[in-house]
């Protein structure tokens, strides 16, 4: 459960399970567009694909939004 609030190990998934292969673009920016544009021909692995590409992403945002709750709860009056 640590890991999961290691903001060093969270951006280091980011930038390579998050964004690997690199060429021609970052995986995940590919997946996302095939879902944007009505996910047409996706299979469960390109799900499974998306998915994992797409958690560190999510970890980080977790992160962000716990950081943030934290910044609004001991802001003193």
């Amino acid at each position: 459960m640590q890991a999961l609030n290691d903001w060093k190990l969270i951006l280091i998934a980011c930038l390579t399970v998050g964004l690997t292969p690199f060429f021609p673009e970052p995986h995940i920016w590919g997946k996302l567009r095939w879902v944007a544009g009505g996910a047409v021909g996706m299979k469960p692995m390109d799900w499974f694909d998306l998915s994992m590409h797409g958690l560190p992403w999510l970890l980080l945002l977790r992160l962000v939004g716990l950081w943030m709750w934290q910044k609004v709860v001991s802001k003193p009056n």
